[in-house]
């Protein structure tokens, strides 16, 4: 939202019985499982999977480390070169949850780790604790993998949180400082590095930093990190040479090579998303953030570039991205293999954020189209439903015999682990949970648009009030009251999803009405002191083909109603999940089961077949001998929450 726009949100409540309980989970499990996992409470029962993709861990020593670099207890540094960023990216969600679930305990412990970072902190500003407690030599000397940029990103995206949503006051100052000292080191001038990040973070966290502070040397230094990533295509090699060829903190990626980090050439001569897929996405949201703030042409026509590339023909139809477990990275254009797909939790989180991005600097029904996916699909996926369990790793296919018996499959899991070595994702999908009240308007000008059906009461500064109630995602029923004080007029916009275009319905006080489709959104014009809005979304089940490039999932369907995609999984379906085949027209029955994982609906066919069980032979020149079957298919965001099994997401067709 433009905050110079005098139609601001004042308030936001959610009213969604759906991520109401999200939201209480947050509160009340995760946030709390996370502040023990990162103080190393011995206490809390940890559940990994041993093959976990980020390596399971029972330990953290994230707060350890920064007491350590504060000088209040002796010790070693322990974990990942970004170990820190565990405990900002908890600190950011719980700014979250404080701002809808104030709770004087959360309040007391958030509190205490600003002052614990804050003491961290070095004079000057700089602040990674591996380097502080290991190796305070080579600061910013390998910058490629060193990750103290991304770490420091971390820490301002959370300090500018915690300053809006609490006062707090140090943990802007702490950003402020953190800024002032990259802005030292780095730039055009005399005696600074002339060079980038290995992972770009620091880019949209600067632009943040901007937003709250007003300080234009912020947006001119994350727009120095976008346009001069890429420029230099020795500056990785000439640092890593002087630091020590030997010395690297992962092994190989130093002979990766630039395309992996994104920087093979300007962002202005890119043209589709290549390397680590999170790496991307974050350079994506920094791009896009910088590119509307400065108005530059040419680098907002980078991120639609880039944009249409991953949406179009890079993304599974969950919503993840980032096809290879090999660099966790992009691959090509239509591959989009299902059983070893990666689609790490970060990246569908990293999604969201290009959307809103996109969104804030043209409103169009594309990019709350991948929020709603994300929301409902690829992000929601990366966390169990009680909170305390993650996927590092979305696969859209799993077997247990295939992750524990082939190499080349053994990142994909078939439960969640309550933490990992490389524990990027648990309070990643938790800071975007926390935080949904972000993405569900955007204001620009003389317009509201609701772009998430998501039930919510909210006031905005200008007087107008919206209420919409729903159901969502199980009913495609909406109701928007608005009431206008202001007595101003204004328009007010309702995105129509992709999946509903075809089909919908709206209501004018009662009064059908057909207004004119825009870029995937419809207008109201609000000129009474009252109105009321109803919108009845089609939700028919639907059988869901991809692209005929994609190999993978040729003569298969996904099934899909409403925004949420379905499987099959073991527990419903007898196993393996392989031998099934669907009839041609299946009559699809849809139910609400209240009892089943938290309430969800389920999608039940008669119209599929279930191939025979052959002998002993490995090959046969007959053919399969098919018997009639029944399958049940759960939402894809709910699988894993039973027993351990197979699951599929494209089902065999007989077409």
């Amino acid at each position: 939202m433009d905050t110079k726009q005098s139609t601001q949100i004042n308030n936001l409540k959610i009213t969604s019985p759906f991520w109401k309980r999200y939201r209480k989970l947050m509160a009340d499990d995760s946030i709390p499982f996370q502040w023990d996992m990162i103080n190393d409470n011995n206490d809390v029962e940890v559940e990994n999977d041993p093959f976990a993709a980020g390596g399971s861990a029972d330990k953290s020593h994230a707060i350890a480390n920064l007491k350590i670099a504060a000088g209040r207890m002796k010790g070693d540094f322990f974990g990942m070169e970004f170990q820190d960023t565990d405990v900002y990216k908890w600190l950011e969600s719980a700014a979250y949850v404080l701002n809808y679930a104030p709770s004087d305990k959360l309040k007391k412990e958030a509190d205490s780790v600003v002052d614990l970072i804050a003491d961290a902190q070095e004079d000057d500003g700089y602040l990674s604790t591996m380097f502080q407690i290991e190796m305070p030599e080579r600061k910013f000397k390998r910058l490629q993998q060193s990750h103290e940029l991304y770490s420091m990103g971390h820490y301002i995206e959370a300090g500018v949180a915690y300053y809006t949503i609490t006062g707090n006051q140090k943990a802007l100052n702490i950003a402020k400082k953190m800024a002032d000292c990259i802005d030292s080191h780095f730039g055009t001038g005399e005696g600074k590095i002339l060079g980038i990040p290995g992972h770009p973070e620091i880019e949209n966290a600067l632009a943040r930093l901007y937003d709250a502070t007003h300080e234009q040397k912020y947006l001119d230094l994350a727009k120095y990190f976008i346009t001069q990533r890429g420029k230099d295509p020795e500056f990785f090699n000439k640092q890593n040479k002087a630091d020590g060829a030997d010395r690297n903190f992962f092994p190989g990626l130093d002979t990766i090579g630039n395309a992996y980090y994104f920087a093979d050439k300007p962002v202005t001569e890119q043209t589709e998303p290549h390397g680590h897929a999170v790496r991307v996405l974050y350079f994506c949201t920094g791009l896009a953030h910088v590119a509307r703030l400065t108005h530059d042409k040419e680098l907002m026509d980078s991120a639609n570039r880039l944009w249409k590339d991953i949406v179009k023909k890079q993304m599974y139809v969950t919503g993840n991205v980032g096809q290879t477990t090999t660099g966790e990275a992009f691959t090509y254009d239509y591959d989009l293999p299902n059983d070893t797909d990666y689609g790490e939790t970060c990246a569908s989180v990293a999604m969201v954020f290009f959307a809103k991005q996109m969104m804030e600097t043209r409103m169009s029904g594309q990019y709350g189209d991948i929020i709603e996916k994300e929301l409902f699909n690829g992000a929601l996926s990366g966390i169990a439903l009680d909170g305390k369990h993650y996927f590092y790793v979305n696969p859209l296919e799993a077997d247990p015999r295939a992750s524990h018996g082939n190499p080349g499959k053994n990142h994909i899991n078939t439960r969640r682990s309550s933490w990992f070595a490389c524990a990027c994702c648990p309070s990643n999908i938790t800071r975007l949970l926390a935080s949904i009240d972000k993405y569900m308007y955007e204001v620009n000008d003389d317009v509201i648009l609701s772009h998430q059906f998501i039930a919510n009461d909210t006031t905005f500064k200008n007087g107008v009030e919206v209420n919409q109630e729903s159901n969502f995602p199980w009913s495609g029923d909406i109701k928007f009251t608005i009431t206008n004080q202001n007595k101003e007029d204004f328009k007010f916009g309702i995105r129509i999803p992709s999946w509903s275009r075809n089909k919908y319905d709206v209501k004018v006080n009662g009064d059908s009405v057909d207004p004119e489709l825009q870029d995937g959104i419809i207008y109201i014009l609000v000129s009474d002191s009252e109105m009321t809005i109803t919108l009845s979304l089609d939700m028919d089940t639907k059988l869901v083909r991809a692209n005929t490039k994609v190999k993978d999932d040729m003569n298969k369907v996904a099934i899909q109603r409403g925004p949420v995609v379905y499987c099959a999984e073991e527990a419903d379906n007898k196993a393996p999940l392989w031998d099934y085949r669907l009839d041609d027209k299946p009559q699809m029955d849809y139910k609400y089961e209240k009892s089943l994982l938290d309430g969800v609906g389920v999608i039940e066919t008669s119209d599929a077949k279930m191939a025979q069980e052959d002998g002993d032979e490995l090959y046969y020149t007959d053919d399969i001998s098919w018997k009639p079957a029944k399958m049940t298919f759960i939402p894809y965001y709910a699988w894993a929450n039973r027993s351990e099994g197979q699951m599929r997401v494209w089902q065999d067709i007989n077409r």
